[in-house]
């Protein structure tokens, strides 16, 4: 479909969904706040389409007017023209196919960030607490707020497991490309032979669930109480304020026991579990609509080996983009702007390239 056909399409749906409005009474319900979303957003790509024909069909007459035989200041002026003319075409074009492309509708959302050591021993804990660290330091950044809800610590200063929300501007659109397994190679402070060690860590990302959007059937979960305990017997509760909640239709299964309060430790755990539920649809969905989807970057599919750090190049490679930066010391400090924009250009154009194509 070229853009001239998708301009017509545009149209016909801005006509349909313009009848949608005029006949739903529900003003003020989230049906009518999500048609009326939906209507700006279509009507602006009208606008864009009608300002791409207008400029063509400028384009088009200079052309016509340079054929002719006219006064030389006025040929001049008129090749200046057709050159902004077709620069603005060009620009339009552009605008137009990246608002045509649907975003995300998580992209707005916070999200809750799950690091957990995969192969490596001690060297993927301590790996786990690096990329906390580099995602809070990011946060810092953002100007966004992140808070602990579980953790599982080592006793040399690594997490087995470390879950965490971060709330803020877009987080879920920056920090979406971090779903997958992290690879690390470096000399393991835990030895002294100087062995270069590779290990991994596995990151997830799930868009915070809102209430409206996850209705769990109480009959669905089994909760259970105990009493916790931190690393080594230390900080042994006396009361049994540790909850693990246990969704029985998919087998999730959530423990919170950061809390002394075992009510706190059920909300947290309860928002951890809407999350993960969340995101097992999304997945779903994605899996219906793409027919291919090692097409997109950042698919979600946390088995994908996405990136390597190696501290001896002082390197970080994207495996999905082929992108090496020689940074990586920044990097770990928080600084992920340069890395992150190039997955979100990259992912642009693949759907530019898809649509236009």
């Amino acid at each position: 479909m070229n853009i001239h056909q998708q301009i017509e399409k545009i149209k016909k749906d801005l006509v349909k969904i313009e009848e949608r409005l005029s006949y739903n009474n529900s003003a003020g319900t989230r049906e009518f706040t999500e048609i009326s979303k939906e209507y700006s957003r279509i009507r602006e790509l009208a606008n864009i389409g009608d300002e791409l024909i207008k400029t063509e069909k400028e384009i088009k007459n200079l052309e016509e007017l340079l054929k002719e035989d006219i006064e030389e200041e006025l040929k001049n002026e008129a090749q200046n023209d057709l050159v902004k003319a077709k620069e603005k075409r060009i620009k339009t074009e552009q605008d137009f196919y990246q608002r045509l492309i649907e975003t995300d509708h998580r992209d707005e959302k916070n999200i809750i960030m799950e690091i957990r050591a995969g192969t490596g021993g001690d060297e993927a804990t301590l790996f786990v607490a690096d990329l906390y660290r580099m995602y809070t330091k990011f946060a810092d950044n953002k100007g966004w707020k992140y808070e602990v809800m579980s953790i599982n610590q080592t006793g040399i200063g690594g997490f087995k497991e470390i879950i965490f929300q971060i709330t803020g501007k877009r987080v879920f659109s920056y920090l979406k490309f971090e779903r997958g397994v992290h690879r690390v190679q470096r000399v393991p402070v835990t030895e002294a032979s100087g062995r270069i060690h590779t290990s991994a860590v596995s990151v997830a990302v799930l868009p915070q669930a809102d209430d409206i959007e996850i209705e769990i059937d109480e009959n669905d979960l089994r909760i259970d109480v105990f009493r916790a305990s931190g690393h080594g017997g230390q900080h042994v509760n006396k009361t049994e304020s540790a909850v693990r909640i246990t969704h029985i239709p998919t087998g999730f299964t959530v423990t919170c026991q950061d809390e002394k309060s075992q009510h706190k430790n059920k909300a947290k755990a309860m928002k951890i579990l809407k999350s993960r539920l969340l995101e097992y649809i999304s997945e779903k969905e994605d899996e219906k609509r793409a027919k291919d989807r090692k097409e997109q970057v950042g698919t979600g599919d946390r088995s994908e080996k996405i990136r390597t750090y190696n501290f001896r190049d002082n390197r970080i490679t994207d495996h999905r983009i082929n992108l090496n930066l020689y940074n990586l010391n920044s990097i770990l400090d928080g600084n992920l702007d340069e890395l992150i924009d190039a997955l979100i250009k990259n992912e642009l154009a693949e759907k530019i390239k898809r649509i236009s194509g």
